[in-house]
């Protein structure tokens, strides 16, 4: 190719190509730059594949340069990276594997016809070796995105799937990814590869910024991994390999959380496994999987819905029914209140009827505690439609007795009667109207913080997730929120604590909360303390840091995330955390501070304040 400009160091210039007012010659030489470029040594190859990188990500659905025979040439340039260590220690060659690759992904991600044309370009096996990690963790972050891309249309997935290790190899990327980066990058904050730091900031923000960035790298690597397994789950013969217990396992724990939230992650994956009869057996024979689904059902992740569902099918499917019952009906029952999540409508009536399967099923074995509370479950629900009968001078008298039984229960909670507190605003439920939404949240928020203060901190998450499913929105009662957080935070469930409080502080700010209003809608100190606790607990590195021994670096943002927590730190908030509302709820006795500490159950706070909880009186509003 004839240099284009006299003005450009570099001959046959692909910017200078395009420049080209002629549409037919401009298109001639594209198509002699792509062919011609792989086989060429010059300095500067770099700069025009970051160039189509960019056109790439801004124009995925152009089809000019794939008709010109890009992913050829993007294929070409892969290998030569791989095969040929003196061209890519050259000059900046070191990036080109790195575009060319993520080129590809770009350019499959929307256009099934162009995701064919690169299977016929062959672009499967460079990636494939990208993916092995040939070369490094970058490489392999946009190799399994390209992948990815490529098996999630149907004519482009037997192609994919012809390459039998590429299942293995991201099962085994989803459950290392997270330790390559850390050990391979951020650690070793004075080793790390000059090409890596600048794909990540691009030169900008320093140490701290391309720690920030490998992090949501790191994220992407292991959600891109696991939406590359996914597109194999729906397959039923790759289930066997997919679905052995030391993955299954983690899968909870893959989260993309705060870093990457648009992605559902394992449990996303989890979903599409127990969506078929043959994923619902192994999942079923993992006792510590249930488990996590019922937790991250009761919980106010994004993805809480796909938990749910989890759970229905298993509890649906005969041959898993008996495996899963003892754990996931306490957990289905207190969300059978729940309205929708999402597209999910009348999602508590499905819950329902599912429990109700379950208990005349003659080969559910539960215990008779669980059956009691699904049988008062479906009583309730008869109760409702009994009540749409009732005269309103009877519903009316109903809530009066449950308001003077539930001040009855304040008064206790007051003079530190705690366990006596709990009792009265149970009878107060059961004598509560079912529509009376507003009081029953009350009560069962209430309760849960008795149950806090009595160190049970299941039974505070089961209140407070009834508290929450009868809120409208769901998810959105404040102190709920609090008090399932706190509860979560006592049984080590870093993520689920850390969401709850997040919202609660959402919360807070939205509703004009006279705590948050006092500080000028600034976040409460003990909220922030809270939060700043829980980030540091369900830091994604956490695990990584605790194997590898931390970041070696001082004053880098992160390397106080790899430290163990040191729950002294975490001093309670003071009871002048709790508000105004929070002091006229019980009276007088908020309003003289000796007889306050008095009345409380010492005991009990004081244990509480050991463990870093804000202890907040009952309420009386919602």
């Amino acid at each position: 190719m004839d240099k284009a400009s006299s003005d450009c160091p570099y001959p046959g210039c692909f910017f200078c190509v395009m420049k080209e007012a002629n549409p037919n010659k401009r298109r001639s030489s594209v198509l002699k730059f792509f062919r011609e470029l792989p086989s060429q040594d010059d300095d500067g190859q770099v700069l025009p594949i970051s160039g189509l990188w960019n056109t790439a990500m801004a124009h995925p659905n152009d089809p000019e340069f794939i008709e010109l025979g890009i992913f050829e040439c993007m294929s070409a340039l892969i290998w030569k990276g791989l095969k040929n260590r003196r061209w890519l220690s050259h000059d900046q060659n070191i990036y080109i594997p790195y575009y060319a690759a993520h080129i590809i992904g770009s350019y499959t991600m929307n256009v099934e016809e162009f995701a064919e044309m690169a299977v016929h370009a062959g672009v499967i096996p460079p990636l494939v070796e990208l993916l092995r990690g040939r070369l490094t963790w970058v490489e392999q972050r946009v190799a399994v995105r390209a992948l990815g891309h490529l098996a999630t249309y149907a004519t482009t997935f037997p192609s994919v799937a012809s390459h039998g290790e590429i299942l293995e190899l991201s099962i085994q990327l989803a459950m290392s990814s997270l330790e390559i980066v850390y050990s391979h990058f951020y650690q070793y904050v004075d080793r790390r590869l000059s090409y890596h730091c600048d794909l990540l900031t691009r030169g900008m923000g320093g140490v701290e910024m391309e720690s920030r960035k490998a992090e949501e790298w790191a994220s992407q690597l292991q959600c891109w991994s696991l939406q590359l397994i996914n597109c194999f789950a729906f397959k039923p013969e790759f289930l066997s390999t997919i679905c052995k217990p030391e993955f299954l396992g983690k899968l909870p724990g893959m989260w993309g959380g705060l870093v990457n939230e648009s992605s559902p992650a394992g449990i996303g994956l989890l979903r599409t496994i127990c969506h078929h009869k043959v994923g619902r057996g192994p999942v079923s024979n993992c006792p510590g999987v249930i488990d996590s689904l019922c937790n991250i059902a009761r919980s106010s992740d994004d993805w809480q819905y796909m938990a749910i569902d989890c759970l229905l099918w298993l509890l649906q499917d005969p041959s898993t029914c008996h495996k899963v019952i003892q754990s996931a009906l306490p957990a289905l029952i207190d969300l059978a209140e729940v309205t929708a999540l999402g597209d999910h409508k009348k999602l508590g009536d499905t819950i329902i009827n599912v429990l109700q399967e379950c208990i005349q099923s003659p080969r559910s074995s539960i215990t008779s505690h669980t059956k009691e509370q699904v049988e008062e479950l479906l009583n309730s629900r008869e109760k409702l439609k009994w009540e749409k009968n009732m005269p309103k001078e009877d519903l009316h008298i109903k809530q009066a007795a449950a308001l003077v039984v539930k001040l009855e229960g304040n008064s206790s909670f007051s003079s530190g009667d705690i366990s006596g507190a709990a009792s009265k605003y149970s009878e107060a439920l059961a004598l509560c109207p079912m529509r009376s939404k507003k009081e029953r949240i009350v009560l069962y928020s209430n309760r849960a913080q008795c149950h806090l203060l009595l160190q049970q901190p299941l039974s505070a998450i089961s209140d407070a997730t009834r508290a929450l499913c009868l809120h409208n929105p769901v998810n959105r009662h404040a102190k709920s929120l609090w008090r399932r957080a706190q509860a979560y935070d006592m049984l080590g469930f870093a993520k689920e604590s850390l969401l709850d409080a997040i919202l609660y502080i959402n919360e807070c700010s939205i509703s004009g909360d006279a705590d948050v209003a006092s500080r000028q809608n600034k976040v409460p100190e003990y909220a922030e303390r809270f939060v700043k606790k829980q980030m540091r607990l369900a830091w994604l590195f956490r695990d990584a840091a605790g194997k590898h021994g931390g970041v070696q670096c001082e004053g880098v943002a992160g390397d106080v995330f790899s430290r163990e927590s040191d729950d002294s730190e975490w001093e309670t908030a003071s009871e002048s955390d709790v508000g105004d509302e929070g002091k006229e709820e019980l009276g007088d006795a908020w309003k003289n501070d000796a007889v306050r500490k008095d009345r409380h159950n010492k005991s009990s706070k004081k244990e509480m304040k050991k463990q870093g909880y804000n202890v907040q009186v009952s309420e009386d509003e919602a």
